[in-house]
């Protein structure tokens, strides 16, 4: 049996992947070390990773939206300049994206798939 972890260290690694994930993908849209930056910072935001999530919502299992729906209530020690329900609702995908890549890559991967299909990589407007 797999050991079940705390829903603050999902988001924790949840967070990283999902940087790496956006990083994968811009390194392939630029060269130029501050465009590469203001786009990463574009994808990787709380209000960006709100959008995300709702749109991936309709893919996630029922025990993956449980888990969004857990992070959501967790405390946050975000910053006084972000909305607080805009950072709970950012960190349910880190914690959903988290959860998968400890317990099942394949599925990991499969989300990051879903991923990549939705969001808008025409970056000419950012």
């Amino acid at each position: 049996m797999t050991q079940e972890l705390n829903i603050k260290n999902y988001a924790h690694i949840g967070d990283a992947v999902y940087e790496v994930f956006i990083r994968e993908r811009t390194i392939m849209l630029t060269s130029n070390l501050k465009r590469l930056h203001s786009l990463t910072v574009h994808f990787v935001n709380a209000k960006f990773q709100t959008e995300l999530l709702d749109k991936l919502m309709p893919s996630l299992t029922d025990e993956e939206k449980e888990f969004a729906r857990r992070a959501r209530n967790i405390p946050t020690s975000s910053a006084r300049r972000i909305d607080r329900a805009l950072h709970s609702s950012a960190t349910s995908l880190e914690v959903v994206l988290g959860y998968n890549y400890v317990h099942d890559k394949d599925r990991y991967n499969e989300l990051c798939g879903i991923m990549n299909n939705l969001i808008d990589w025409n970056t000419e407007n950012l």
